[in-house]
């Protein structure tokens, strides 16, 4: 990526926040060994103010959409506030495997961290230790066994939609942590569509939406929904 490239990505900007798209397999922070990472551009971000945005919240590297920086520390602690508060209403785009016996509805399944030597970490479901953690959804359309789903996760646990859905039966195309199917090779399939922010009490919420990415279009088109089952804003 270019400085140029990422300030293409920007979809909402005010005195507070920036709302940018990020790229899917761009991680958000240097890893270990170093390479390419989307903290290293905020400099590249700061549109004449004084402060380099910093990260309201996190996507995975694989990961596509919505992303919220806050510009400075007044933004900053009032993202913190709302995503605590669970006051950010999120909406995923996901392509699954397989389709819920429900056609919308909730999950509510506690999720807890595990590692290993051989495996490296993930998450499980775990009844008695996990963190509550919750995600409703909704299907859009399905045909060929498999699924456009959109999901609003009510808390943020790492993983959260991919663990949901998989041990729902309907795991996310691309993902190779927690589906079995053999598509390794494929992108993963989970966008952030949307955010839904009320930064303000005397204004509306900001509202950004970001457009699916170049992988997932083939499944959109081939998961063409009807008139009755436009994908919603977000406002679920």
């Amino acid at each position: 990526m270019t400085p140029e490239e990422i300030r293409d990505r920007v979809l909402h900007r005010d005195g507070l926040i920036l709302v940018i798209d990020k790229p899917a397999g761009l991680p958000v922070h240097e890893g270990p060994g170093g390479g390419d990472n989307l903290e290293a551009y905020f400099k590249h971000l700061t549109y004449g103010i004084q402060h380099v945005p910093a990260l309201g919240h996190r996507l995975d590297r694989d990961t596509s959409g919505c992303l919220v920086l806050g510009r400075n520390p007044k933004g900053l602690k009032k993202l913190g506030k709302l995503f605590r508060e669970g006051l950010v209403e999120k909406t995923y785009w996901v392509i699954t495997h397989g389709t819920p016996k429900e056609p919308e509805g909730r999950i509510e399944l506690p999720l807890r961290k595990v590692s290993s030597k051989d495996k490296g970490w993930r998450m499980v479901v775990d009844r008695k230790d996990g963190q509550e953690s919750v995600t409703d959804y909704r299907v859009v359309s399905a045909a060929d066994g498999m699924s456009f789903i959109e999901c609003f996760p009510r808390t943020g646990r790492t993983h959260q939609i991919r663990v949901h859905l998989a041990a729902i039966g309907c795991p996310i195309v691309g993902d190779p942590l927690y589906s079995t199917a053999q598509d390794e090779e494929e992108p993963l399939q989970l966008h952030s569509r949307a955010l839904r922010l009320p930064m303000q009490q005397s204004k509306p919420p900001v509202y950004a939406e970001a457009p699916p990415p170049p992988h997932m279009a083939p499944y959109l088109e081939r998961l063409r929904t009807g008139p009755d089952m436009e994908p919603s804003r977000g406002d679920k």
